[in-house]
């Protein structure tokens, strides 16, 4: 019974919001103790807690959990080589793995959407979520690419160092949500065809996936109402 009690209430929470929020107050970690050594530690231990609910939100999609758990361990498994090493090379795996393990969460996100003609409380979650894991993904690859090509961004605020994951993340929301504010701009052509591809992710989920969720949406509101 009390088995039972306790599956029924793991089965109720939302994941994909846990995923969302924890996103979000990473933004916060980032702009307050990314230039501080000791604060890169509490952001590291807050992306291992990212990296878990990634692979939690995929264990409730369709998707194959094996692929996810392998992906968040190399994911982490590199990132911790990276800040002890301090290699480039090593960097650059971790991002690549990094980025591939959020647009594989991003596609499992999408395939728990498209799943059925309900639209659920989480799946209205998992719509926000998708958006942040795309734009977390796509940061990963600009992160990559600074990495090989130094110069591949420059920054009207910033034209001396090369550029932070915050503001990758923040040219990587710009870009994914068509703001274009334009402060920090791809200029190798490495750097140009990420941002046209993420462009292009962007509009293809907007036109894909959250019309499709307003318009059921909106399909129930008028059922219930009829």
């Amino acid at each position: 019974m009390l088995k039972n009690i306790n599956s029924k209430r793991i089965a109720s929470l939302h994941p994909s919001a846990f995923l969302l929020f924890v996103q979000i107050f990473s933004l916060f970690l980032y702009a307050g103790f990314e230039e501080i050594p000791s604060g890169r530690t509490m952001i590291s231990v807050v992306g291992v807690l990212v990296l878990v609910l990634a692979v939690w939100v995929v264990n409730r999609s369709p998707a194959d959990n094996w692929v996810a758990w392998t992906l968040a361990i190399l994911a982490f498994v590199l990132s911790v080589s990276a800040e002890l090493s301090a290699n480039s090379l090593v960097l650059f795996s971790a991002c690549v793995v990094e980025a591939i393990l959020y647009f594989y969460v991003a596609g499992s996100l999408i395939a728990y959407m498209m799943d059925d003609s309900n639209v659920t409380t989480d799946e209205m979650f998992a719509a926000a979520a998708t958006f942040t894991v795309l734009a977390w993904g796509f940061a990963y690859l600009y992160l990559a690419c600074q990495i090989i090509f130094p110069d591949s961004f420059i920054n009207a605020a910033n034209q001396t160092k090369p550029d932070t994951f915050l503001e990758l993340l923040f040219l990587s929301f710009a870009n994914l949500s068509a703001t274009g504010l334009s402060d920090i701009l791809p200029i190798t052509p490495y750097a140009r065809v990420l941002a046209m591809l993420e462009q292009f992710a962007g509009v293809a989920y907007i036109t894909v996936v959250v019309s499709r969720l307003v318009g059921l949406t909106m399909l129930r509101h008028k059922h219930t109402h009829q």
